[in-house]
């Protein structure tokens, strides 16, 4: 069967008593009514699927660059057998989503924005920022997309920080 919209979603779920969100496409209306492991959609939009099938890259390499700073930083989330933690709150991934949802629409800011992005992954945009290494889009979209970034968790009893080494 051939579609050429799906729905991009972002839906709660258990398996087994654990918890995760999950951003994924689906072209089920009822997303909760097929999987039987989610709960409650969050968001649901229904999109062209070349362009359902970018953004979701968008969010996975947002949330993938998110989790390795987090890392960097010396905590460790919990790991769900599928999806994303649940130490990550709601709000953050409603952001990220609701952020590459909207900059899909214009192609020039979309463009400059995963550009961003893909740096991300490997620098700092805060230095680049600070070292006025931008210019033009690139220097208005760069601070946000750092933002999108910067949730650091609270230390609680599933997020553990990595003790610091005995020497440097």
């Amino acid at each position: 069967m051939f579609y050429s919209n799906l729905f991009l979603i972002l839906a709660s779920g258990e398996i087994n008593g654990n918890g995760f969100w999950l951003i994924d496409t689906t072209n089920h209306e009822y997303p909760t009514i097929e999987n039987k492991n989610l709960i409650e959609c969050h968001r649901k939009e229904l999109i062209g699927k070349e362009s359902a099938e970018n953004i979701l890259y968008a969010i996975n390499l947002n949330i993938e660059n998110l989790y390795s700073d987090i890392k960097k930083d010396g905590y460790i989330l919990d790991k769900p057998t599928k999806g994303i933690s649940f130490s990550l709150p709601l709000n953050l991934l409603e952001e990220i989503f609701d952020f590459w949802l909207e900059i899909y629409k214009s192609e020039s800011e979309w463009t400059t924005c995963i550009g961003l992005l893909k740096i991300k992954r490997r620098y700092s945009l805060s230095s680049l920022i600070t070292s006025k290494g931008l210019k033009g889009k690139a220097k208005e979209w760069a601070p946000i997309i750092q933002n999108l970034h910067n949730y650091r968790p609270n230390i609680s009893s599933n997020i553990k920080k990595i003790r610091d080494p005995m020497w440097k």
